[in-house]
C-alpha cells in the first residue's frame, strides 16, 4: 500500500496543499516548524484516526477554522482507495470511502495501514501505561477492525459503570443491583479485549526480539514483552514464553468477573471500577528486568526502535506492507541505529521521512523529495505540485 496523491485543507498550518506522492522513500526536508511533520501527522490520521501528537482533534484544526480535511488516494496493488476525513472537532467527524459515506467513522480502522516512528514513541519504554495501552489497542484494531466496536464498548460501560459507583458509595440498595447487571457487560468486553492483547502479544513478541537483536547488535540483551494485568489470570508482568497457551476470552471474563466481585467494596469506597484492561500494562523486558527503570538510554531508544519494527514486520506477514512514517528520527539515531531502520525503510513499499537536513538522512533513502518552507510544500525529483501553508 502507498498513498499516491495527498491533499490537505485547513490541516495544522496548512491552508491547502496538495502533493503528488510514489511508492520507495519520499523525504519532507525543511526546517523545524515549517510543516513538514503534518504532512506525515494526516497520513498517519488515515490509519488510527488520532494524532501521534496531540490526544484531541482540536490542534489539528487550522487556527481560525471549524473543520479540516485529510484526503488520499491510496493504491493497493491494482486498485485504487479513495479516503476522505472531514475533522469536526467537538462534533462527529465525517468519512467516505471511494465517494460513499460511513456510516460510522471507526469504520475506517484498519482499511489503512501505517507504522510510525518518532521521537514521542520513547515514552513507550520510559512513559506510563497509557502510551504503552494505546499503542497496542491501536495495533489491534489495525490488525482486527471489529475490536474497535469491542474496545469502544468497554469504554462506555465503563464511563457509566464509574459514574455508577460513585453513586452507589452513597446511596448502596438499589444502585448496587444495578451495578451487578454493569458487572456483566464489563466482564464480557473486558474479557474479548484481554484475550486479544495477550494474543498480540504473543504475536508480536518474536518479532520484538529479532528486531531488537538487531538495533543492539551483538552481546545484547534479549528483549522480551509481557502483560501486567488487575486480572492474574492475564499475566503478572513476565515476558510471555513462545508456544505458552493462553487463555480463551471466556476464561478471562470469568476471571475478571471474580476479581471485581473481590474489589467491590474498594470500587464502593473509591468511586472507580480497579479492575479491568484500562489499568493494565504492557512489560517491556530486557534480560531478566523490566526496561522501565532499569534500561539506559540508548537501550531505551533501540527498544522503542525495535517495537516499531517489530510492528512493521508483524503486520508484513500478514500479507501487506505497512506505509513506513519516520519522522525526524535519523538525526536522533547513532550509526547502528540508524543502518537497522534504513535496511527496513529501504525495502518498504513507502516510505515517509521527515528531517530538518537532507544529509541526517541516510543515502540510500534519499529518493523523491519534498521541500517544506516559507508557505509552501515542493516535489522534487518527480511530478512538480505546490501547496500552500500559512
Amino acid at each position: 500500500m502507498y498513498v499516491r496523491h495527498l491533499q490537505l485543507g485547513s490541516f495544522r498550518s496548512w491552508e491547502r496543499v496538495d502533493l503528488a506522492l510514489g511508492p520507495g522513500p519520499t523525504v519532507f526536508v525543511g526546517r523545524n516548524g515549517e510543516g513538514k511533520t503534518n504532512l506525515v501527522e494526516a497520513v498517519g490520521y488515515l490509519a488510527t484516526m488520532s494524532s501521534h501528537r496531540v490526544s484531541s482533534d482540536a490542534p489539528l484544526v487550522r487556527h481560525g477554522d471549524t473543520q479540516a480535511v485529510v484526503r488520499a488516494a491510496l493504491r493497493r496493488g491494482d486498485r485504487e482507495l479513495l479516503v476522505e476525513i472531514e475533522i469536526n472537532p467537538g462534533r462527529a467527524n465525517r468519512v467516505r470511502v471511494n465517494r460513499g459515506p460511513l456510516p460510522r467513522p471507526r469504520e475506517l480502522l484498519g482499511l489503512v495501514r501505517t507504522v510510525l516512528f518518532a521521537p514521542e514513541d520513547l515514552a513507550l519504554v520510559r512513559g506510563d501505561p497509557t502510551e504503552r495501552r494505546r499503542f497496542l489497542d491501536e495495533l489491534l484494531v489495525t490488525r482486527t477492525p471489529r475490536l474497535a466496536g469491542v474496545r469502544a464498548d468497554y469504554d462506555r460501560v465503563l464511563k457509566q459503570r464509574n459514574a455508577l459507583l460513585r453513586t452507589a458509595r452513597l446511596a448502596r440498595g438499589k444502585a448496587i443491583e444495578t451495578l451487578d447487571v454493569w458487572d456483566g457487560h464489563l466482564t464480557d468486553f473486558g474479557g474479548q479485549l484481554l484475550a486479544a492483547r495477550l494474543q498480540l502479544i504473543a504475536d508480536l513478541a518474536p518479532h520484538m526480539a529479532r528486531s531488537y537483536a538487531d538495533v543492539a547488535g551483538e552481546g545484547a540483551s534479549v528483549a522480551g514483552l509481557g502483560y501486567s494485568s488487575t486480572v492474574p489470570l492475564a499475566g503478572d508482568g513476565s515476558a510471555l514464553v513462545p508456544g505458552t497457551t493462553l487463555p480463551t476470552a471466556a476464561e478471562l471474563a470469568a476471571a475478571m468477573r471474580e476479581r471485581v466481585a473481590e474489589r467491590r467494596n474498594d470500587e464502593l469506597d473509591r468511586g472507580m471500577t480497579l479492575v479491568g484492561p484500562h489499568r493494565d500494562d504492557v512489560v517491556i523486558q530486557l534480560g531478566p528486568a523490566p526496561a522501565k527503570g532499569f534500561a539506559s538510554h540508548g537501550e531505551s531508544w533501540s527498544l522503542a526502535l525495535a517495537i516499531k519494527l517489530a510492528t512493521f514486520a508483524l503486520l508484513r506477514a500478514e500479507g501487506e506492507d505497512p506505509i513506513l512514517i519516520l519522522d525526524d528520527v535519523f538525526a536522533t539515531l547513532d550509526a547502528e541505529r540508524r543502518a537497522a531502520l534504513a535496511t527496513v525503510a529501504r525495502s518498504a513499499e513507502q516510505t515517509l521521512i521527515t528531517a530538518a537536513v537532507l544529509e541526517d538522512v541516510p543515502a540510500e533513502l534519499r529518493g523523491a523529495r519534498v521541500e517544506v518552507g516559507q508557505g509552501t510544500a515542493t516535489v522534487l525529483e518527480g511530478e512538480l505540485t505546490d501547496g500552500r501553508a500559512s
